[in-house]
């Protein structure tokens, strides 16, 4: 150490010694920074015996009556020490005066930037210039790049190296996500703190107040220049936004692969589920809707909801939900919630711990006026269980079978017996319940015995009939009646039983598989098939007596609901919901998408917003109908779409770089164009409607000039410059420029209209004003970001309308609620959950009344209602639990 301070000492005073005449302006530094500071230099000091140095950089001003500013580097509060090998500091100290450069050169006509070579969002630049720095700021020469290190303009290089897919999720971090240096007073003097950034980063990451603040994200440095308006960040809002939001519609009926998923209520409400949550529709009465309908919502659940079974009493409702994964990737337990569908309050939580993967099936006990219920889990021996509904005890529990099991009820006539049916099997349970102490019931099992018929490959549902037989639907079409009989030497039942279950009678009904049947009042029974999609009514004796056909485009019958007099609701495996009978037919009240969703967009003067994904379907919903105004089919995935300013027509961006333009009205094709052969990520208009801007992912941004009625387009330009995939853009108010976000975090700004060059000195758009902000990184939306974030953490982000809130999807199933601007570490938020899988879009409406959300792969639409600061409700808590959707059921049976 004294070594050190010797070395130190006789630095400082060669320094001040010496004057070289080599000034700023022969490393190509800003005109305002070679007037303050007219000689510097830099000098290495090895400590003996180590490969380990010091780095000074020491400016002297050009007069004393330099204007004020930040303290020369050389101050001891400033001077930042690091690491460094021989070989390095060879290499820079063999540059000479030139060492003092931030980069190469500028180009002729263009700024140098302090800073070195790395751009704003961490990557480097393709022109060699180094990162925005204020006049008068002089940043630490930076290390030779490494070999590594992602270049800009990547396209042309091979497809292995440019990033193709989002980056591994949740990798947790210990750094922290935000470092920001006060003045040097509120440092004490302190040096400044070493940068967490990734291996070899040598870099300094304080920063002076008023100029800068610095994140990290996978290691990686994003500098965010503050507005020149702000002096300082405690002057910006720190608390949640005073807006709440409330859960006013939710789009979409998950049939594509559930079952046990449609009942309705004493009430007359239907009660169905999508991602988390259960749907109470009513088809009548009530505000809004298709027929004048209304929605309710228990929102109690925290992974998505796998089936459903109602209470004798037609007001209590059970619902099982599946297994999921927490923010930290640790295993979350299913569970059955028991709860009042006119309070929507909780009354029971059964299982917890007690089901693995998920609940598959549940059912109601009918002859004990629902006293008990019957559970089987997802797990593989498919563990069926028997609880007290009261009081949460489990009384009964056995291996089921290694097959799946589709569905399970008890006898309405005996609650000892319960029968379970799925692939390959029909099994028939005798439940004693053990006078009622938990975990003394015992379950025996007989097999249903197919004797000279055909074992089908599923048995998906059944229905227990008024005389004590059962009938089943099969994946033959078949319905098969099954009764009891004596067992005789030709028929061995189990275990020496005296009874076994045969099949009584078989009736053809549907080419293909049977999905549903459902018991009326009037004692018929209603069939639903899957590949032929006909809905048939049987008489005694399965006597025919009416059909329906449902049309093609809404899907096969997967459940089927009798609701006052002759109405029937009929669930489909594309996701709709439909009502009527059998004589008139039937039309939708709820549809909804199919697979995994991404493209969102609102209407710029109208309540209504479009949707696409991966079910390759284009959907335009009227957001105060709640209906679906219209759909077509891409024939390719849809990724992103944006309104024309004047709504008459809408650009769609597809996974193969193609982009369409189509007529909202006619919903015809006035445009199509092909950019590369890489999946567009994001399109945008300007606000007055004369450019569109497309980002790829081949690292580009290609520039449309449009006409004004928006059909007609010519190419304008190309914006070259990322070194990653585009992920979010947005354009300034007077349409002039751009700010972009790529896949490797990098925060770039171009102006459009004077050619789509790419603007070096970021810091001189500090001031900008947005059109819209939906890039997630940057300096009025970096709190949003949370601690040991690996940089996909944000899916969406949205700000409203008027510039008061700022709503973000994010990986964890969550839309969160905050200030705007939001320019505060760790800034708190409002937490809204519901949806099943990761959000992967927000976008507030035209007039910021309405919230829109995309779920990824629970394929739901969320519409929430903005609540304004004054006597607005407070949103339901949600659960610490993180959802995630569960692996699909085979789409076979």
């Amino acid at each position: 150490m004294e070594l050190v301070k010797a070395a130190l000492a006789e630095a400082l005073r060669l320094l001040r010694l010496q004057a070289p005449p080599n000034s700023l302006q022969d490393s190509g530094a800003v005109a305002a920074t070679r007037d303050r500071y007219t000689h510097c230099h830099t000098l290495f000091l090895f400590l003996p015996g180590t490969s380990r140095g010091i780095r000074l950089i020491h400016c002297l001003p050009s007069s004393p009556a330099a204007p004020p500013g930040p303290p020369p580097p050389c101050s001891p509060a400033l001077v930042s020490r690091g690491t460094q090998t021989e070989a390095e500091a060879e290499r820079e100290a063999s540059l000479g005066p030139s060492g003092l450069s931030n980069g190469p050169p500028a180009p002729q006509g263009g700024s140098e930037e302090p800073g070195g070579t790395q751009s704003e969002g961490g990557g480097s630049s393709s022109s060699g210039t180094g990162s925005p720095g204020p006049p008068g700021i002089l940043r630490l020469t930076q290390p030779p790049q490494r070999a590594d290190t992602p270049r800009r303009n990547s396209s042309s290089s091979s497809p292995s190296e440019r990033p193709r897919q989002k980056l591994s999720r949740k990798a947790a971090s210990s750094a922290n996500l935000l470092l920001r240096s006060g003045s040097t007073e509120s440092r004490g003097g302190k040096d400044p703190l070493s940068s967490p950034g990734g291996p070899g980063s040598r870099r300094s990451n304080y920063n002076l107040e008023g100029i800068s603040v610095k994140m990290f994200l996978r290691g990686r440095p994003i500098t965010m220049y503050i507005p020149s308006g702000i002096r300082s960040l405690e002057e910006l809002p720190s608390g949640p936004p005073p807006e709440t939001l409330s859960l006013d519609w939710v789009y979409g009926y998950r049939g594509r692969d559930s079952r046990s998923n449609l009942f309705v209520l004493r009430s007359g409400e239907v009660v169905y589920f999508i991602a988390c949550v259960v749907v109470l529709y009513r088809p009548e009465g009530g505000p809004g809707g298709p027929g004048g309908g209304g929605q309710r919502h228990y929102r109690g659940h925290t992974d998505c909801v796998r089936c459903l079974a109602v209470h004798p009493d037609g007001v209590r409702v059970a619902s099982g939900q599946t297994a999921g994964v927490d923010k930290d990737g640790k295993p979350l337990q299913p569970v059955v919630h028991v709860w009042d569908s006119e309070t929507l309050l909780k009354l029971q939580e059964i299982g917890l711990g007690a089901f693995e993967r998920g609940v598959g099936a549940l059912a109601f006990s009918v002859a004990d006026q629902g006293a008990f219920l019957c559970v089987v889990d997802d797990s593989n021996e498919h563990m069926l269980s028997v609880w007290d509904c009261s009081r949460g005890t489990k009384l009964a529990e056995i291996k089921s079978t290694n097959d799946s099991v589709l569905a399970v009820g008890f006898s309405p006539r005996d609650s000892s017996c319960i029968v379970t049916s799925g692939k390959s099997h029909v099994h028939f349970w005798n439940w004693s319940g053990g006078a009622g102490v938990p975990g003394n019931g015992t379950l025996t099992r007989k097999q249903g015995v197919f004797g000279k018929y055909k074992k089908p490959k599923f048995i998906p549902c059944f229905v227990f009939l008024p005389d004590g037989d059962i009938l089943t639907g099969d994946s033959e079409g078949n319905i098969l009646t099954w009764g009891r009989s004596l067992s005789d030497s030709r028929t061995p039942g189990r275990g020496g039983a005296k009874e076994t279950y045969g099949i009584v009678a078989q009736a053809h009904a549907h080419e293909g598989s049977i999905f549903a049947l459902c018991l009326r009042r009037d004692g018929t029974v209603l069939s639903g098939g899957g590949r032929d999609r006909r809905l048939v009514q049987w008489g005694p004796g399965l006597v025919a007596l009416q059909e329906a056909e449902i049309p093609e485009h809404f899907g096969a019958v997967r459940a089927i609901a009798e609701g006052p007099g002759s109405q029937l609701l009929v669930g489909t495996t594309k996701n709709a919901l439909l009502r009527g009978d059998l004589a008139q037919g039937f039309s939708p009240v709820i549809q909804g998408h199919t697979d995994e969703l991404w493209g969102l967009c609102t209407h710029p003067f109208q309540n209504r917003f479009l949707t696409c994904g991966h079910d390759r379907q284009l959907c335009l919903w009227d957001g105060e109908g709640h209906a679906l105004a219209w759909s077509i089919d891409l024939k390719e995935t849809g990724l992103c779409a944006d309104f024309h300013p004047s709504g008459a027509v809408v650009a769609v961006g597809l996974n193969t770089g193609r982009w369409l333009v189509l007529d909202t009205e006619t919903r015809e094709i006035v445009s199509d164009v092909t950019d590369g052969n890489e999946q567009l990520s994001v399109v945008r208009y300007s606000p007055d409607g004369l450019y569109l801007a497309i980002g790829s992912h081949d690292n580009m941004i290609y520039i449309y000039s449009v006409s004004s009625d928006g059909a007609k387009s010519n190419r304008f330009g190309r914006c070259v410059g990322h070194s990653s995939f585009i992920t979010h853009l947005d354009w300034s108010k007077d349409g002039s420029f751009i700010m972009s976000n790529s896949g490797d975090y990098e925060i770039l700004y171009w102006d459009v209209v004077g050619g789509c060059k790419l603007l070096r000195n970021r810091y001189d758009s500090r001031d900008r004003e947005w059109a819209t902000y939906t890039c997630v990184l940057g300096f009025h939306v970096y709190g949003v970001w949370p601690d040991g974030s690996d940089g996909t953490d944000i899916n969406s982000l949205c700000r409203s309308h008027n510039e008061r809130v700022v709503a973000v999807a994010d990986d964890f199933c969550k839309v969160h609620l905050f200030q705007y601007p939001c320019a505060r570490a760790k800034a708190p938020s409002l937490v809204y959950g519901g949806h099943g899988s990761h959000v992967t879009s927000v976008r507030f409406t035209h007039d910021d009344s309405h919230l829109i959300s995309l779920g990824g792969k629970d394929a739901s639409i969320f519409q929430w209602r903005v609540l304004g600061a004054g006597g607005a409700v407070p949103a339901p808590a949600t659960p610490s639990r993180t959802p995630s959707l569960s692996p699909a059921s085979s789409l076979d049976v």
